[in-house]
């Protein structure tokens, strides 16, 4: 697995080069855009970006080393797996809280937040105390649900209603940060790597690494986007002596108000248009499965001895190959249809899964194989997470997003800590761990969900055959989607 691992990575890393050069010599050319002619912008534009992306990078450094973190405190999987689930189940708690909190505590002031929490649930790392690390993981989740929502919240409001920006731009800050993110996640893989195995500086140096990072990012946003902020400040001091100020507690209500009518405008979207609960559900069922492969990877390759950084790296640039095969896909020399490239990555999903519940059988593991499958699984990740983006943007209102999103977002964590609490009870119940039966039915069983995936993206499709929200713009009458 050793051998395996730096070949794997060497070989996506020259197929990521390789994809990104074709995709921009099939990108037609184009004149500069004026977002990037705007020097104002771009400076706005780099202050978001310098913090928002070491943020990701510390979130990412995290990523490689959890699980093989819990085993060398000889925690069992059943063990491990409660943790991974009171994770989720925070996210589940605070994703409400999430967009509450820049309403009443300020935007910036949720990031800080932010730095602060995700510091802290580092920290804990350093404790082998079963209800620290709990701890740990609660102030993980809540971290991990600002980083979903407050950094984009505070460029968007900033972008839109004090800089004037065209709301058009806005994409070209994203694109950029999704292009960065993920090179950050296969950089975040090598360098865990080098910290853990290489030095030997144990499982735990890459979390300890992630505090420095984040007290960076704290900074930036304390001092640069305090900077930002001092103009639009001086300018509500005036206003405020020609308006007055409400009271806080006028402030609070209306913050409780607006977040009351975007879960209820959400839910009323979700229930009166059947496209946007067949995308809910598509959205449940495969990123929960997602999380649940998040917990089983290191179970099944660890044992191996595979470098698990640079396992990490390659499944990291597996996803990054499949978002550049879906620039390929989607431009104007191949015209596919991001329904179509949807349906693909599920499929592919749905197969790697099915692999796995061969390759993990009890007593006769095939390491190698399981890491193929692995890797195929990201690559439908790759393919997935544009695609189903493209479609939450022409299906979902604008003014509705958040809402449905954050009802998506439900059974998504619930699903997947139903399947962590499954396979908790089942290696409790036999005495077993690694290498037991569990983790071939669990993967059995999300290859089922996968399945049902499917059988909702063919049905959201063939209720808009003739639907041209689902369709790119270039390609509008040019006949049916199937």
């Amino acid at each position: 697995m050793l051998v395996t691992a730096y070949f794997a990575i060497i070989f996506l890393l020259a197929l990521c080069v390789g994809l990104e050069l074709t995709a921009r010599r099939l990108t037609p050319p184009q004149s500069t855009p004026t977002a990037v002619a705007n020097p104002v912008f771009r400076r706005f534009q780099s202050i978001f970006l310098r913090a928002y992306l070491l943020a990701l990078w510390a979130d990412w450094l995290q990523g490689p080393y959890l699980y093989k973190l819990y085993r060398h405190y000889s925690f069992l999987e059943s063990q491990i797996a409660i943790l991974y689930v009171c994770g989720l189940a925070s996210c589940v708690l605070f994703a409400p809280f999430s967009g509450w909190l820049p309403q009443v505590l300020g935007r910036r002031q949720t990031c800080l937040l932010f730095c602060l929490s995700y510091s802290a649930c580092c920290l804990t790392k350093l404790s082998r105390d079963y209800f620290v690390l709990i701890v740990g993981r609660v102030l993980g989740g809540l971290s991990t649900s600002l980083l979903t929502t407050t950094f984009e919240a505070w460029y968007v409001h900033r972008h839109v209603e004090v800089h004037d920006f065209p709301k058009e731009w806005i994409p070209s800050t994203f694109t950029k940060a999704a292009t960065w993110n993920h090179g950050l996640a296969v950089g975040a893989g090598l360098v865990a790597n080098l910290l853990a195995e290489w030095l030997h500086l144990g499982p735990v140096a890459p979390f300890l690494l992630a505090v420095p990072c984040l007290a960076c990012c704290g900074w930036v946003v304390l001092t640069d986007w305090g900077n930002e902020e001092a103009t639009e400040s001086s300018e509500g001091d005036k206003q405020t002596l020609l308006l007055g100020t409400p009271s806080g507690g006028a402030t609070r209500l209306s913050a409780r108000a607006r977040f009351s009518r975007s879960c209820h405008d959400g839910l009323r979207c979700l229930l009166s248009d059947r496209r946007v609960m067949l995308l809910g559900g598509v959205q449940a069922l495969f990123e929960s499965v997602l999380y649940i492969f998040v917990f089983l990877w290191t179970p099944v390759l660890d044992p191996h001895g595979p470098p698990l950084g640079i396992v990490f790296s390659c499944l990291m640039a597996a996803s990054m190959a499949g978002s550049l095969l879906y620039r390929l896909a989607t431009s104007t020399r191949y015209r596919l249809q991001p329904g179509h490239v949807l349906c693909v990555a599920v499929l592919m999903a749905f197969f790697s899964l099915f692999m796995l519940t061969f390759s993990t059988a009890p007593g006769q593991p095939r390491p190698h194989e399981s890491f193929l499958a692995f890797l195929l699984l990201e690559l439908a990740c790759g393919l997935y997470f544009p695609a189903v983006s493209f479609l939450q943007g022409r299906v979902i209102p604008e003014e509705k997003r958040a809402g449905v999103l954050a009802w998506f977002r439900l059974p998504l964590h619930l699903l997947a800590c139903l399947g962590l609490l499954a396979l908790h009870g089942e290696v409790s119940g036999t005495g077993g761990g690694e290498g037991g039966s569990g983790t071939r039915h669990m993967f059995g069983g999300c290859a089922v969900m996968m399945l049902a995936a499917l059988m909702a993206v063919v049905s959201l499709f063939t209720l808009g055959r003739n639907d041209t929200d689902l369709r790119l713009e270039g390609t509008r009458g040019e006949g049916d989607m199937y």
